[in-house]
Order: structure tokens, then sequence, then C-alpha cells
């Protein structure tokens, strides 16, 4: 039998798990990030970008975080699990845009 605050996969001896946010904890929207990596961690960089104009497109940075290399690890599976959950609901992701002209006006 499970102990009530833990997951049925996880050990009674294994300690439980609180998340809470700190003071600083923000959410934001990011439709750009940039990786960088070294032998040490790896380096993930959110931002918004936006076109200004035909020749100009603007990303401003919001956020760094470092992760190491294991948590990066952790980070794809946990990723790649949930973007085939949402695959599995909404339909396949594309990530080349698809223009198909209008058949017609619209209001």
């Amino acid at each position: 039998m499970s102990q009530p605050n833990q997951p049925p996969h996880q050990s009674p001896d294994s300690p439980t798990v609180t998340a809470k946010h700190s003071d600083n904890y923000r959410e934001s929207y990011a439709n750009s990030v940039q990786v960088r990596m070294s032998v040490w961690d790896f380096f993930l960089v959110f931002g918004t970008m936006h076109q200004e104009s035909a020749e100009s497109v603007v990303v401003e940075n919001f956020q760094g975080i470092y992760l190491s290399p294991q948590q990066a690890k952790a980070l794809l599976n946990v990723l790649g699990h949930n973007l085939a959950q949402y695959e599995k609901t909404f339909g396949a992701l594309s990530l080349e845009p698809k223009f198909v002209p209008p058949g017609g006006p619209v209001h």
C-alpha cells in the first residue's frame, strides 16, 4: 500500500516532495528558445520573437536557465512524452508553416 502523498511507484522510504513557488517565480510566454551547451551544462535562453518589418526580426530574451546534462536529458524525456500525448489527442504537429491560398473572400 502506498503513502497518501507518494505516487504508487515511489518507495515508502522515499521522501515526500513538495513543489512551491519562490518569491521571484513568474510565468511568461516564449516563442523563441536558444540552446547553448558546454561540457558542464546546457543554457536555455527564452524570449519572444516578432517581425518589425520585411527585413527585421527582433528577439527579446527575458530568461536564461542553466541545466545540468542530466536535467536536460530528463527534460527531453518529459517533453517527448507530453508532445506524444498532445499529438495523440489533438493531431500531429508540423514545424513548417503551410500556406493555403484562400478559396474566396474572408469576411
